[in-house]
C-alpha cells in the first residue's frame, strides 16, 4: 500500500463511528420497533379443546407467532416479525423456555431519563414505569393499563439493530487497527492474511470506483466511500449469521438506509460546484421559456437520487431475508398438512436455503459496492467541470 493510502485508516474509523451514531439515533427515534421473537408454539401442530386452543393462540400472539387455525402457521406474519427490530435478542427456544438477551430501554420524558432492562416488560405482558410493549413498540400507558395516546416521550432504546451496529463498530475497529498495526510493524513487506484482504478491497474501491467516477478530486471523498462500503458490507454479512451476534436486519431497516442516503445527498450538495447547480437552476442550451418546466424536473431528479439509494439497499436486503425465511417456512406449512410430506419438503427447503445463503454472500458485497458506486457517481457529477458549456 502506498504511504498516502495509510491515512485512510486514520479517517475511516472516526467517520464510521459518527455514521453509526447517527444511524443509531435514526433507528431509535424513527424505526419501527416490532418484536420478532418466534416460538416453537408457532411451528407445531396441536389438538386442544376450544378453551385450550384459545389460550395457546393468545400465548403465541404474545411472542409474535399467530396461529389462525389448528395446524396452520401464519408464515407471512412469522417472516415479517423475524426481519423486524426488537427490544431483546432471541438466542434459542428450549421447550417452552425462550432464551434471549434483554436490551436497555432508554426513555426521555417529562420526568427525566429512564433506563431499565427490556425484561421488565416480560415480552409485552407487564407494564413498567408507565410504559409497555405493544406489538413490539414502546407505548405510554395510563394507570388503568390503557394506552396514553397523548403522552410525549422520546424512545432512545438500544434495540437489536442498534446493538448489532455497535458490535459491527467494535469488529471494524479491531480489523482496521490490526491492519494499520501490521503496516507499522512490517514496513516495505507484502501484506498477508487479513491485511492483504483489506488492502485489496481498499484499492478496489479507490481504483475501480472513486477514481473513474469522481476524477482528480477523488481523494477528498475516499474516506466516506470506504466507510459506507465497509459499514454496509459488514452489516450485510452479520445479517446472514443465523445466531448471536448475527441475525439482525440492519441494512434492511429503512431508517438506516435513509441515514446513509442523506449522508450522500448532503455531501453531494455541499460539494456541488457552479456548473452542477447551474444545470439544475439554469439549464444550459435551453430557451429560458422552458426553464419553468425543466427546473422542477431537475430538482425532482436531484431529490430522487437519495430516495433511490435508500430504497434499493433496503429492498434488496429485505427481499433476501424474506426468500430465505420463506423457504424455511415451507417445512412447517407442508408439515402441518402431512408429516411425510413435510419431511420430503424439508430436504428441498434446506437445499434452497443453503443455496440462497451462498447467493446472499454475493449480494452482501454487491449491494455495498452498488451503494458506494452510486454515491461516487453523484459526487462526480457535483464536482465535474463543464468548460465547453461555460464557453457557450
Amino acid at each position: 500500500m502506498q504511504p498516502n493510502n495509510k491515512k485512510i485508516f486514520r479517517y475511516l474509523i472516526p467517520v464510521f463511528l459518527i455514521l453509526c451514531y447517527i444511524a443509531y439515533s435514526s433507528v431509535a427515534v424513527f424505526g419501527q420497533h416490532e418484536s420478532h421473537e418466534a416460538t416453537a408454539d408457532s411451528l407445531t401442530t396441536t389438538t386442544h379443546s376450544e378453551e385450550a386452543h384459545g389460550a395457546e393462540a393468545h400465548d403465541a400472539n404474545a411472542h409474535g407467532a399467530e396461529v389462525h387455525e389448528e395446524g396452520k402457521v401464519d408464515a407471512g406474519k412469522l417472516i415479517m416479525e423475524h426481519i423486524a427490530d426488537a427490544h431483546d435478542w432471541h438466542i434459542a427456544t428450549v421447550g417452552h423456555s425462550h432464551i434471549s438477551i434483554p436490551l436497555p430501554v432508554i426513555i426521555s420524558d417529562d420526568h427525566g431519563l429512564k433506563i431499565f432492562s427490556s425484561s421488565r416488560f416480560e415480552h409485552g405482558h407487564a407494564t413498567y414505569e408507565g410504559y409497555k410493549l405493544e406489538e413490539g413498540k414502546i407505548v405510554a400507558v395510563n394507570a388503568d393499563g390503557s394506552i396514553n395516546e397523548h403522552a410525549s416521550f422520546l424512545d432512545l432504546s438500544i434495540t437489536k439493530n442498534v446493538a448489532s451496529m455497535l458490535i459491527s463498530v467494535i469488529f471494524l475497529c479491531w480489523i482496521m487497527l490490526s491492519v494499520a498495526g501490521h503496516y507499522t510493524r512490517n514496513k516495505g513487506k507484502a501484506p498477508k492474511g487479513m491485511a492483504n484482504l483489506i488492502e485489496t478491497l481498499i484499492i478496489f474501491i479507490r481504483d475501480e470506483v472513486a477514481k473513474p467516477s469522481i476524477g482528480p478530486k477523488y481523494a477528498k471523498f475516499l474516506p466516506y466511500l470506504l466507510t459506507i462500503f465497509f459499514f454496509i458490507f459488514i452489516n450485510n454479512l452479520f445479517g446472514l449469521i443465523p445466531f448471536f451476534p448475527g441475525g439482525a436486519n440492519v441494512t434492511g431497516n429503512i431508517a438506516v438506509t435513509l441515514v446513509l442516503a442523506i449522508f450522500t445527498f448532503v455531501i453531494t450538495s455541499f460539494n456541488g460546484n457552479k456548473s452542477y447547480w447551474g444545470h439544475i437552476f439554469m439549464p444550459p442550451g435551453v430557451p429560458k421559456a422552458l426553464w419553468i418546466l425543466l427546473i422542477p424536473i431537475e430538482i425532482i431528479g436531484m431529490l430522487n437520487k437519495p430516495i433511490v439509494l435508500m430504497i434499493r439497499l433496503f429492498a434488496n436486503i429485505t427481499a433476501g431475508h424474506i426468500i430465505i425465511l420463506g423457504f424455511f417456512s415451507l417445512i412447517f406449512i407442508f408439515g402441518a398438512m402431512n408429516q411425510t410430506l413435510g419431511l420430503g419438503v424439508s430436504v428441498l427447503s434446506v437445499a434452497f436455503t443453503t443455496f440462497m445463503n451462498f447467493l446472499e454472500l454475493l449480494v452482501a458485497f454487491l449491494q455495498a459496492y452498488v451503494f458506494t458506486l452510486l454515491s461516487a457517481l453523484y459526487f462526480g457529477s457535483a464536482v465535474e467541470e463543464h468548460h465547453h458549456e461555460e464557453h457557450h
